[in-house]
């Protein structure tokens, strides 16, 4: 048994189902250990496709994507995802062949010292050395991946190394106890809360990945708070809860800003400052807050806590809700907030303007996906729309590339969507700027036998850039280009496209694309008027309470 073989059989050992990557000359070794293995290579048509496949794998699973590049400007490649999943708490594992170590004292064809360059970007990374050491190294890697907060490894294998005779056997797999938070703090928080006249829970992604949604809605509803989700924390509590304020995080004023303002007290469950800066929702620094979670606060001057309560979620929200003496009803400002903005979202449900306005693409969208379904969101302006009009009833079921805000995320994310879930509806909702940045694993999507849609808000440039551009400047410059006939490109791929010629085709043509059996695209030209037209309005809004 080599090196190479070693390593596949730690992977194996690791509960690995695909490894998602590119072969090249210095990863030869692994390929062939790959042929007579359990687990799936699936070969992509760009390594950054393959590292979001293993993002987002990873954030639905709990357990580490995995993905493969060869040296040099595969190993660059990989990069933008490997970042990806580390800033956005996504368990990785990139494992990157490398020219022999007998090459790396002079300069050689394609080397780059992968190690330091990976090391800004992940949790750990590793070269291997020493075939002996393998087991090791792949048993830390998973390790350190997949414990709390998770994030990216990187594991580098010389090819003179990869194919060195190797003994040992993959580490048995040890599992992490629940920390349970002290007394003292949850006590503290009981204390804090009861005496608050008008708290608001903050809720973010570490309660996705704790799996603690139900023992949050359980807390929520007994003590009468309401609740505001990150991006990342969609679905934490179902959209429909009467306690549900939606979704903050747009970098505007808007009616969540407004309950965040009348605020005396945030729980911050599961959130993590890279999900939405304390500064734009405590400036001045002085609103109290009860941080929840697994790991210690960050340091940040907007964010200092009174008490921290650690250990795990589930368990501390039960603890504190034992202590916590407080009765009655959130104030009628959160209830008119409320209501303020599902008038908003439900206002466009029949609007029949086209080009079409996001918020009625994304209602629509709402409307045939099922609770459980998933929908993938890209990078650009129709993120901050789906963040803000695409509303969850269950957890990881709106995916979100927010703490590094990766373009072309969307459709190798919905690959990798598929493939954990092959019964569920999963739709990919990209801009055309970001569905041409990764749009060849569309064909990675169709030999593998992932039938999800691509629904493409069609605008021939930048929208996000131009919003910006429009609020600062008052004028866009440099964001604009052409596209191909994006019916045409999925046909010549083998998939069906579709392109929405009215407000009124987009639900049929949805509800058809979703039925086919081969990847589809949906071409819909998209009104972004819409943008500043939101910035105004949010420029205007008087906090009525």
């Amino acid at each position: 048994m080599n090196t190479a073989e070693l390593l596949v059989k730690c992977l194996e050992n690791e509960g690995v189902e695909y490894v998602f990557g590119l072969p090249g000359e210095e990863n030869l070794h692994i390929l062939e250990a790959f042929k007579d293995s359990p687990v799936k290579f699936i070969t992509v048509r760009h390594e950054q496709g393959a590292a979001f496949m293993a993002d987002v794998y990873g954030r639905l699973t709990g357990k580490a994507g995995v993905c493969l590049s060869t040296l040099g400007p595969g190993a660059t490649n990989l990069m933008t995802g490997v970042a990806d999943a580390n800033l956005d708490g996504a368990p990785l594992i990139a494992i990157t062949g490398q020219v022999g170590t007998d090459r790396m004292h002079i300069e050689s064809h394609q080397y780059l010292d992968l190690v330091a360059m990976f090391a800004p970007v992940t949790k750990w990374n590793k070269q291997i050395v020493r075939p002996s050491t393998t087991p090791e190294v792949i048993r830390r890697a998973f390790k350190i991946a997949q414990q709390e907060k998770p994030g990216a490894v990187h594991i580098d294998l010389p090819e003179n190394i990869a194919e060195m005779e190797a003994e040992g056997a993959p580490l048995a797999r040890d599992s992490r106890e629940k920390i349970y938070a002290s007394s003292r703090s949850a006590n503290r928080a009981a204390q804090a809360i009861a005496k608050a006249k008008n708290p608001v829970i903050l809720a973010g992604n570490g309660i996705i990945r704790a799996n603690a949604s139900e023992a949050l809605t359980e807390f929520a509803t007994r003590l009468n708070i309401p609740v505001v989700n990150t991006f990342m924390g969609k679905g934490a509590i179902p959209y429909t809860h009467p306690l549900s304020l939606w979704t903050m995080g747009l970098q505007q004023r808007d009616f969540i800003t407004c309950a965040f303002e009348q605020t005396d007290l945030v729980i911050a469950v599961g959130y993590d400052l890279i999900e939405y800066s304390p500064k734009r929702w405590n400036p001045e620094g002085n609103t109290p807050i009860i941080h929840v979670g697994e790991n210690s606060a960050e340091i940040d001057s907007s964010y200092i806590p009174l008490t921290e309560v650690l250990g795990d979620i589930t368990d501390s929200l039960e603890e504190i809700l034992k202590r916590t003496d407080r009765e009655g009803k959130p104030l009628p400002s959160y209830a008119s907030v409320r209501s303020e903005i599902r008038a908003d979202y439900e206002y466009y449900a029949n609007d029949d303007g086209f080009p079409v306005k996001p918020q009625k693409i994304i209602y629509d969208l709402r409307q045939v996906m099922g609770p459980e379904d998933i929908v993938i969101s890209d990078v650009g302006a129709h993120k901050m729309w789906m963040a803000r009009h695409y509303h969850c009833d269950c957890p990881n079921t709106c995916i979100i590339s927010n703490g590094f805000a990766a373009m072309g995320i969307a459709i190798p994310g919905a690959l990798a969507a598929k493939l954990v879930y092959p019964d569920k509806k999963i739709v990919a909702v990209t801009g055309d700027g970001g569905f041409m940045m990764n749009c060849q694993e569309l064909e990675t999507a169709l030999r593998v036998g992932t039938n999800f849609v691509t629904l493409i808000f069609n605008d021939s440039g930048y929208g996000l850039i131009g919003w910006k551009q429009m609020n600062q400047f008052g004028s866009s410059s440099f964001v604009d280009f052409g596209n191909p006939d994006f019916v045409k490109f999925a046909e010549s791929m083998g998939l069906k496209g579709y392109r929405i010629e009215s407000a009124a085709d987009l639900i049929p043509t949805l509800e058809e694309a979703l039925a086919q059996d081969v990847p589809c695209v949906i071409d819909c030209p998209v009104d972004y008027a819409e943008n500043v037209k939101f910035s105004q309005k949010a420029g205007d809004l008087i906090c009525r309470m």
